[in-house]
């Protein structure tokens, strides 16, 4: 079993690699997004449509897919059950609203029918700054967050085994 261990440093590098893959897209959609007007000529807005289509379908999604699984994958390797982690997938899951609401606009502003205006790209890219820097600090300083209050029906045992080990500090 200890085999298994050693496929943490690959996993690792899989899950920086399309994190990094994954935030970048990111970043660069709503600015593409931005260029999405029909007045720059057909064969300028085909261009760009398809290539914002094709980032987001085949290079971005894909990106983020990996980047979930495989740290989804590290949790339970390195069985890290701590607050500052549930902390950080809170803010994994607003990157992933993030990553949704540009697929939203993308289909709306390239693929409907009508006048539809891609969103000035500064608002939501300082947004997209939120979580990203967020989950930045929570993984590199891992600060000890202490007991956050949470309801009585999540904090008492109800009797059940748990499918696994939580660690013990």
């Amino acid at each position: 079993m200890s085999w298994f261990y050693d496929l943490v440093p690959h996993l690792k590098a899989l899950h920086v690699g399309m994190l990094v893959l994954w935030c970048g897209g990111l970043f660069a959609l709503p600015l593409m997004l931005a260029r999405h007007d029909p007045a720059i000529g057909q064969g300028d807005y085909e261009r760009i449509r398809r290539a914002t289509h094709y980032a987001y379908t085949f290079c971005i999604t894909p990106a983020a897919v990996i980047a979930i699984a495989s740290g989804t994958g590290l949790i339970f390797l390195r069985e890290v059950f701590v607050t500052w982690m549930f902390a950080k997938l809170v803010f994994v899951a607003l990157l992933v609203s993030f990553h949704v609401w540009v697929g939203y606009v993308l289909v709306a502003v390239a693929e409907r029918e009508g006048a539809h205006r891609a969103p000035n790209p500064v608002l939501p890219l300082l947004l997209l700054l939120v979580p990203i820097l967020t989950i930045l600090t929570l993984v590199l300083a891992k600060p000890e967050l202490g007991e956050i209050p949470v309801p009585g029906w999540l904090s008492e045992p109800l009797g059940h085994q748990l499918p696994f080990d939580v660690p013990r500090r």
